[in-house]
């Protein structure tokens, strides 16, 4: 019924040319133009109460879509998918959505997975598989079984970008403004809902996109950042949960870790092979390597900066605090859409 594009750091003739692009949709599509005149004017009314995002990331462009949608007031059934996805087919949509659109289901939020393999059948998904499963383990190895730990590491693809919701959950979700948002998602229904209003589902048979650089030596961008920030949100959900952390278990962490996803490397390089595809264990390896590090350094923010808030504000209290806000967002968007 409504297609919602976020557009991040475009200039005006950016943002001509996303319309221009996006012009041939046969559907109703709006594309919220977050660095327009418009919506900088929004975010400065929030920044006003303190409630704006702290940050530019994709979490931040995901929540002003959120509230976009909120704003409609006609939709039920929301699904979300990166725009990058080079083997896209619209059956992918069909099944994202179908668990949580059909009314005989009583599902509120459903998460998607798949296998990550390029056309040239070429492993891909690093930061899933070498960063967040072993991390899972490695921290239940350090300090114990902990249900959260359990809830996350049960998905298929924890940091797969497309997962649909009902249109409830919107108002009480709070995510990160950074990379940190797919677990920040997970980590928003462990603590909202029952297990039984969540589900998984299958929703391609190969999935390939855009591919992050892993940025060896700059921390501040690509795959070094995102592993930087997932790391941050596992350690921040766990001590939300009473969990307390030092630099001695950052360390014992780190030395868990890094044998873990050793022995991952093996794993999928056995895996590679026996199903013909390719795989590079030294680039895999150098991954994990930058990992370890990242993790020892996501302790240090994590301690160094203990009033650190990183999550967005809940729709909820964004209309509590300001009433007209929602209609405003709704207005700004449908001008910016009309020139």
């Amino acid at each position: 019924k409504n297609i919602v594009i976020g557009l991040d750091q475009a200039n005006e003739s950016q943002f001509k040319e996303a319309k221009k692009f996006f012009s041939t949709l046969p559907q109703k599509h709006d594309i919220l133009w977050n660095d327009g005149p418009n919506l900088k004017k929004l975010d400065n009314q929030l920044a006003d109460h303190n409630l704006a995002p702290q940050e530019l990331g994709k979490g931040r462009n995901v929540w002003y879509c959120m509230g976009y949608i909120l704003s409609l007031g006609d939709t039920e059934a929301i699904a979300l998918h990166d725009c990058d996805i080079i083997t896209y087919d619209r059956n992918l949509l069909a099944r994202l959505v179908y668990p949580v659109a059909n009314p005989r289901f009583n599902f509120d939020f459903c998460k998607g997975y798949y296998p990550r393999v390029s056309k040239k059948k070429k492993v891909r998904g690093r930061v899933a598989r070498l960063l967040v499963t072993p991390l899972l383990r490695a921290l239940e190895k350090t300090i114990g079984f902990k249900e959260y730990i359990s809830f996350i590491d049960s998905f298929r693809y924890p940091l797969a970008g497309e997962f649909s919701f009902r249109r409830r959950v919107l108002k009480d979700i709070r995510i990160p403004y950074d990379w940190g948002l797919e677990i920040g998602v997970l980590s928003e229904m462990f603590r909202n809902y029952a297990g039984n209003r969540l589900c998984q589902v299958d929703i391609a048979e190969n999935y390939d996109h855009k591919h992050q650089n892993i940025s060896i030596d700059d921390n501040s961008k690509g795959l070094s950042k995102m592993s930087i920030d997932i790391t941050k949100a596992v350690i921040r959900k766990l001590a939300s949960q009473g969990e307390t952390f030092s630099m001695s278990i950052f360390r014992s962490l780190k030395a868990t870790y890094y044998r873990e996803a050793l022995d991952f490397v093996q794993i999928y390089k056995k895996d590679a092979l026996m199903n013909k595809y390719e795989i590079d264990v030294h680039e895999e390896e150098t991954a994990v390597e930058l990992f370890a590090k990242n993790i020892m350094i996501a302790g240090e923010v994590f301690l160094d900066s203990p009033m650190e808030s990183p999550n967005i504000p809940t729709w909820n209290r964004i209309d509590t605090a300001i009433p007209t806000f929602l209609e405003n967002l709704k207005n700004a968007v449908k001008k910016d859409n009309e020139v």
